[in-house]
Protein backbone atom coordinates (compact mmCIF):
# COMPACT_ATOMS: atom_id res chain seq x y z
CA UNK A 1 0.00 0.00 0.00
CA UNK A 2 1.34 3.23 -1.22
CA UNK A 3 2.08 6.11 1.63
CA UNK A 4 -0.28 9.39 1.78
CA UNK A 5 0.89 12.57 2.99
CA UNK A 6 -0.21 13.88 6.33
CA UNK A 7 -1.67 16.70 4.41
CA UNK A 8 -1.49 18.74 0.88
CA UNK A 9 0.48 21.25 -0.53
CA UNK A 10 -1.70 24.29 -0.96
CA UNK A 11 -4.39 22.99 2.09
CA UNK A 12 -4.41 24.50 5.62
CA UNK A 13 -4.39 22.51 9.12
CA UNK A 14 -5.96 23.72 12.00
CA UNK A 15 -3.76 23.26 14.83
CA UNK A 16 -5.53 24.34 18.53
CA UNK A 17 -3.00 23.41 21.86
CA UNK A 18 -4.76 23.59 24.78
CA UNK A 19 -4.68 22.51 28.26
CA UNK A 20 -7.99 20.47 29.83
CA UNK A 21 -8.88 20.99 33.75
CA UNK A 22 -6.97 18.78 35.90
CA UNK A 23 -8.91 15.25 36.42
CA UNK A 24 -11.33 16.07 34.06
CA UNK A 25 -9.56 14.82 31.20
CA UNK A 26 -11.84 11.95 30.28
CA UNK A 27 -14.95 13.35 30.81
CA UNK A 28 -13.37 16.31 28.48
CA UNK A 29 -12.62 13.49 25.60
CA UNK A 30 -16.26 12.08 26.08
CA UNK A 31 -18.04 15.46 25.57
CA UNK A 32 -15.26 15.84 22.34
CA UNK A 33 -16.15 13.03 20.92
CA UNK A 34 -20.30 13.46 21.95
CA UNK A 35 -20.35 16.82 19.89
CA UNK A 36 -17.55 15.98 17.12
CA UNK A 37 -19.46 12.71 16.06
CA UNK A 38 -23.37 14.69 16.31
CA UNK A 39 -25.32 15.86 13.61
CA UNK A 40 -24.72 19.42 15.02
CA UNK A 41 -21.10 19.47 14.44
CA UNK A 42 -21.11 22.04 11.68
CA UNK A 43 -17.43 21.53 10.78
CA UNK A 44 -18.41 17.92 9.01
CA UNK A 45 -20.99 19.81 6.67
CA UNK A 46 -18.11 22.14 5.21
CA UNK A 47 -16.88 21.08 1.84
CA UNK A 48 -13.57 23.18 2.75
CA UNK A 49 -12.66 20.67 4.92
CA UNK A 50 -10.45 17.99 3.59
CA UNK A 51 -9.44 15.79 6.38
CA UNK A 52 -10.92 15.38 9.69
CA UNK A 53 -9.66 16.45 12.54
CA UNK A 54 -7.82 14.41 14.75
CA UNK A 55 -7.49 15.00 18.84
CA UNK A 56 -4.13 14.09 20.17
CA UNK A 57 -3.27 13.94 23.68
CA UNK A 58 0.22 15.07 25.13
CA UNK A 59 2.43 11.84 26.05
CA UNK A 60 4.04 14.14 28.92
CA UNK A 61 1.12 16.09 29.93
CA UNK A 62 -2.32 14.22 30.26
CA UNK A 63 -3.74 17.61 30.42
CA UNK A 64 -2.62 19.23 27.17
CA UNK A 65 -4.19 18.00 24.12
CA UNK A 66 -4.07 18.89 20.25
CA UNK A 67 -7.26 19.09 17.51
CA UNK A 68 -5.43 18.94 13.83
CA UNK A 69 -7.14 19.01 10.45
CA UNK A 70 -7.06 19.67 7.26
CA UNK A 71 -8.91 22.23 5.16
CA UNK A 72 -8.70 24.27 1.73
CA UNK A 73 -9.82 27.27 3.08
CA UNK A 74 -9.14 28.95 6.68
CA UNK A 75 -11.74 31.78 6.43
CA UNK A 76 -14.48 29.32 5.69
CA UNK A 77 -13.27 27.72 8.84
CA UNK A 78 -12.67 31.18 11.36
CA UNK A 79 -16.63 31.17 10.09
CA UNK A 80 -17.52 27.97 11.26
CA UNK A 81 -15.52 28.27 14.45
CA UNK A 82 -17.29 31.73 15.13
CA UNK A 83 -20.61 30.09 14.86
CA UNK A 84 -19.64 27.48 17.19
CA UNK A 85 -18.08 29.69 19.85
CA UNK A 86 -21.22 32.27 19.78
CA UNK A 87 -23.89 30.09 19.08
CA UNK A 88 -23.41 26.33 19.69
CA UNK A 89 -21.17 26.71 22.94
CA UNK A 90 -19.97 22.93 22.87
CA UNK A 91 -19.82 21.40 26.42
CA UNK A 92 -16.91 20.57 26.53
CA UNK A 93 -15.04 23.62 25.66
CA UNK A 94 -16.15 24.30 29.59
CA UNK A 95 -13.29 21.75 30.63
CA UNK A 96 -10.56 23.95 28.54
CA UNK A 97 -8.42 25.63 31.07
CA UNK A 98 -9.70 29.59 30.60
CA UNK A 99 -12.22 28.60 27.97
CA UNK A 100 -10.06 29.38 25.07
CA UNK A 101 -10.54 27.36 21.62
CA UNK A 102 -8.37 29.41 19.43
CA UNK A 103 -6.25 27.49 16.67
CA UNK A 104 -3.19 28.16 14.95
CA UNK A 105 -3.32 28.18 11.29
CA UNK A 106 -0.60 26.77 8.95
CA UNK A 107 -0.24 26.16 5.03
CA UNK A 108 0.93 23.03 4.02
CA UNK A 109 4.13 24.55 1.68
CA UNK A 110 5.76 20.80 1.17
CA UNK A 111 3.87 17.43 0.45
CA UNK A 112 5.71 14.33 -0.72
CA UNK A 113 4.69 14.01 -4.77
CA UNK A 114 2.55 11.00 -5.04
CA UNK A 115 5.07 10.00 -7.87
CA UNK A 116 7.84 9.72 -5.00
CA UNK A 117 5.43 7.71 -2.17
CA UNK A 118 4.37 4.78 -4.90
CA UNK A 119 7.95 4.46 -6.24
CA UNK A 120 9.00 3.86 -2.81
CA UNK A 121 5.61 1.37 -2.11
CA UNK A 122 6.86 -0.79 -4.49
CA UNK A 123 9.86 -0.99 -3.57
CA UNK A 124 9.10 -2.29 -0.36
Amino acid sequence: MAQEPLATKGNFLHIYDFIVEAGREEEFIKLFEEFDYSDGNPMHKSSAQVKDGVLCRDTENPQRFFLIAEWSDIVEHAKIRKILAEEIKPAFVGLIEGRKFVPKYVEVVSSTPDEILNAAAASA
